[in-house]
């Protein structure tokens, strides 16, 4: 009995010994937490999620904005003179000529749209109804009949106008109402100053030479480098007194130009307002759409003939007036980046 008790006390001792040699083992390695590659992939995911929302935010806001809008309720309640008149040049365009006016007619602070019409024929009666049926608020619609057909004519100072405000527009381009009035606050703000969407800049031709020449920078060169000189006048805000300074005071060469190369009226007008107010224009970011098929600006060389054209009125001039500005004005509660 004795023996065995001690062979039982021999074997616990070599249990306890053994146990406690596992408790002091160090343990093996546990494989390595991947917390970066766990933090990348939730990074994605958000990312993949933002995108998707933006994405999703801009589908809604195209579709809002191409939505046809009824009448604006404030449209009938602007007083007259208080607020702008829409100029639309046209020619042979008559679908988009309609549906322009039946757009802008129910924009807020409309007074009346005015159709340049340059054409060699009378606007057909037929036309003429159509359009004036086109309208569906209290603004009033008329045609601006011109004798000779050149892009001067939608320039010229329009009788019976009741507004100091002249939004120029062409007739193949839709700025939505919102936008429109935005603009025009901005306008209210800067009277003087050419306002619109669609900016354009003048570059040396030689930036490292002392030669005076200039080079056309078309849309891509603005939004490359933030910097502009000119808004055109296919879609922009101005003072009413500037059709008189055009058609009656700006030098007859330059309208000449106009004429002979039916091209540049909207630079010849930018150079006006910059040579008046030497200041620079206002670019207004908004959304605007082109309804209509291809014009002379997707026509080959159009940016050669242009950079001639800022060659040519810089020498009628006899300097560069043009002003540049890296400024942007944005409506703040339709952007999310501003």
């Amino acid at each position: 009995m004795l023996g065995m008790a001690k062979q039982l006390l021999q074997l616990q001792a070599a249990t306890h010994r053994w146990n406690g040699a596992r408790r002091r083992q160090p343990l093996a390695p546990s494989p390595p937490r991947h917390a970066p590659a766990a933090r990348a992939g939730r990074f994605a995911a958000c990312f993949l999620a933002c995108l998707l929302a933006l994405a999703a935010g801009a589908v809604l806001t195209l579709c809002i904005t191409l939505h046809r809008p009824e009448p604006d309720a404030s449209a009938a309640a602007s007083p007259r003179g208080s607020g702008y008149a829409v100029v639309i040049n046209t020619w042979k365009r008559y679908d988009l000529l309609k549906r322009a006016v039946a757009h802008y007619s129910v924009c807020a602070g409309v007074d009346a749209i005015h159709v340049v019409w340059s054409e060699p024929r009378e606007p057909p009666e037929a036309l003429r109804r159509s359009v004036l049926n086109c309208s569906r608020a209290a603004a009033d619609v008329g045609f601006v009949m011109n004798r000779g057909n050149s892009l001067n004519n939608r320039f010229r100072p329009i009788q019976g106008l009741r507004t100091d405000a002249v939004f120029s527009v062409d007739d193949d381009l839709v700025v939505p109402c919102s936008t429109l009035r935005f603009a025009f606050g901005v306008w209210q703000s800067a009277p003087s100053a050419m306002v619109g969407f669609v900016p354009r800049m003048h570059w040396p031709a030689d930036p490292r030479g002392n030669t005076k020449e200039y080079r056309y920078g078309s849309w891509w060169s603005v939004w490359r480098t933030g910097t502009y000189s000119m808004v055109l006048s296919k879609a922009s805000f101005f003072h009413r007194r500037y059709l008189d300074l055009y058609t009656n005071h700006m030098l007859p060469s330059i309208r000449n130009y106009v004429t002979e190369n039916r091209n540049c009226e909207d630079i010849a007008m930018s150079f006006l307002v910059a040579n008046v107010t030497g200041v620079p224009p206002i670019w207004v970011q908004g959304r605007i759409y082109e309804i209509g098929s291809t014009g002379i600006s997707s026509s080959k060389g159009h940016d050669l003939r242009r950079s001639r054209c800022l060659n040519a009125f810089a020498s009628m001039y006899g300097h560069m007036p043009l002003v540049a500005s890296t400024v942007k004005a944005v409506d703040s509660r339709t952007s999310w980046f501003w």
